[in-house]
């Protein structure tokens, strides 16, 4: 990496830095350069990097400073001396994401320590699993036996590939084979995703073909992990940590790539002993916003741990073919593919407002006539549109602003204003990513509330003065949409090529959809996302292949 200029760092980077040049050893003429290497490190980890690599002379000025250690990569965590610095493998971190990479990989250690003899295994997967055909391989079945002989196993694959009914026949077997029933938690990262899961989880508990008391057994709620673990705000921490362990014996997460490095550490540090762990998710889509790639590490450094569902049974057609080309970055192959149009997928040839503008007619005729707000809240996330970054032309801000205007709609608070919370609120249970519609409360007279479906069915009205931080949502950032499904998305690219447009980010957009995909961009703008592939930087994969 080369050094970054000043010009990228914010105030809290340069006064991150300066604090600790204040209180280093080194001379005045050496603290230019130590001060721009420490805004650096807080600049990356922002940008979704761990540590940042140095060369051996800015290896040599950071402990020249005094605020480091350095350690070895198999150096334990039980160390006396505590720094803000650290530096391994040639790599600088601040203390707390050393601490975290750290202690998730010691942690993964004890769970890979840990594997299970089960007797008749293939008489029991033949109870879930047909017969291959023509000796194909089915991997839904090889990602039951890894999860039955481990204590921790990742299923990960495209949409569509069944990893939701595969983890249900796992739980089942689970279940079937041990002694006494088994305490199961599922969770995913945000609200969405926990409702999604959740109508997953149900209705392959439908057609399992289990008794009907191993059914009862395996749960159909699913948690945020946030609520999981017990969040303790403003504060970073939870209620359930080492010393305070998780009761269950079985863990389920979905949507990995949606979880941070601190998030991941802070969950595998709260298993009590003997628990396993089963984390889902598919590795080609986006890294968490916050810092690490933890999807995509653990899934190339256990690869024993991992399976790759690889039979797509939903998700067909010109939308895969899209999603594919996009994947493997042969951007000819996807324009062509949008070029050409299909029933499916298309670019966009109608004005871009009007268009949005006449897809939200639905669900805003439905409030005029008094409809239910589940009702309501089903028509609106038929469609959804998807920008890539939240300022600028075909930025959330400019979208949603437009589409106000061409809608007439008004004031701050008016019916049918689509809300997205920004923030985490566990007192009032609303959670970042969380969707509501603001629209006539019948049971107060037609006083304005904002409506949200909670994960397990139940509806919550909020007045709109007591919202936590929230922006109105026609359209929202790729980012926020993980975890979510609908029926037709539009994704909006900027007039302009910027960091932020990456294959992975255009994969996650497309593989929102069920039905239909248009995109409004230009050639030149998608054939470079298209070409540029996120690269997180950080220790953790390095610190699991030496486990």
């Amino acid at each position: 990496m080369s050094i970054s200029p000043a010009s990228s760092f914010n105030r809290l980077d340069q006064a991150f830095a300066e604090f600790l040049a204040q209180r280093s050893g080194l001379e005045p003429a050496q603290i230019p350069l130590f001060t721009n290497l420490v805004a650096r490190l807080s600049f990356e980890q922002s940008q979704g990097h761990s540590c940042i690599f140095l060369e051996p002379q800015q290896q040599a000025l950071v402990l020249a400073s005094g605020l480091a250690l350095q350690l070895e990569i198999s150096q334990a965590l039980e160390i006396r001396e505590i720094s803000p610095l650290v530096l391994q493998n040639q790599c600088l971190y601040s203390h707390r994401y050393w601490f975290y990479e750290t202690r998730l990989a010691t942690q993964l250690k004890q769970l890979l320590k840990r594997d299970y003899q089960i007797h008749n295994l293939e008489a029991a997967l033949d109870n879930h699993f047909k017969a291959a055909e023509n000796n194909e391989t089915d991997w839904q079945r090889e990602a039951a036996k890894l999860a039955l002989a481990h204590a921790f196993a990742i299923v990960t694959g495209g949409p569509g590939t069944g990893k939701t009914t595969t983890v249900v026949k796992i739980l089942a077997l689970l279940q079937e084979l041990a002694e006494q029933p088994l305490h199961i938690a599922l969770a995913a990262p945000t609200g969405k995703a926990a409702m999604r899961l959740q109508e997953s989880i149900g209705a392959s508990i439908k057609g399992l073909s289990s008794t009907e008391e191993i059914k009862r057994q395996i749960p159909d709620e699913v948690k945020t992990l946030h609520r999981l673990l017990g969040a303790r705000p403003p504060s970073p921490y939870f209620h359930h940590d080492a010393d305070k362990p998780l009761p269950y014996d079985v863990v389920v997460i979905d949507e990995v790539s949606m979880v941070d490095l601190a998030l991941m550490s802070k969950l595998v540090d709260a298993l009590k002993v003997g628990a396993r762990l089963i984390l889902l998710g598919d590795k080609d889509q986006l890294a968490s916003v916050e810092s690490g790639a933890v999807l995509a590490d653990l899934t190339s450094s256990l690869k024993k741990h991992t399976v790759e569902l690889q039979k797509s049974h939903r998700f067909q057609g010109e939308i895969k073919d899209l999603a594919v080309a996009v994947n493997q970055q042969d951007g000819k192959t996807a324009w062509d593919l949008l070029a050409t149009g299909g029933d499916k997928i298309s670019l966009l040839q109608d004005d871009l407002i009007v268009y949005i503008a006449g897809k939200q007619l639905p669900y805003l005729t439905l409030i005029k006539q008094g409809a239910d707000f589940k009702q309501v809240f089903a028509v609106f996330n038929e469609f959804q549109v998807l920008c890539s970054n939240r300022q600028g032309v075909n930025g959330i801000s400019d979208i949603n602003h437009r589409v106000e205007k061409q809608l007439h709609l008004s004031g701050h608070w008016y019916s049918g204003r689509p809300v997205m919370m920004t923030e985490n609120n566990a007192a009032m249970q609303l959670y970042n990513g969380d969707i509501g519609i603001c629209m006539p409360d019948k049971d107060q007279q037609n006083r304005l509330m904002v409506f949200f479906l909670r994960p397990d069915g139940s509806v919550k009205k909020v007045l709109p003065t007591r919202l936590p931080p929230h922006e109105t949502v026609f359209a929202m950032t790729i980012h926020k949409s993980q975890g979510s499904e609908f029926n037709e998305v539009l994704i909006a690219l900027p007039d302009k090529m910027n960091p932020v447009l990456t294959k992975e980010l255009i994969y996650t957009a497309i593989t929102r959809a069920k039905q239909t995909v248009k995109i409004v961009a230009a050639a030149e703008v998608f054939a470079s996302a298209v070409k540029q592939k996120i690269q997180r930087y950080g220790g953790l994969a390095a610190k699991l292949q030496d486990l």
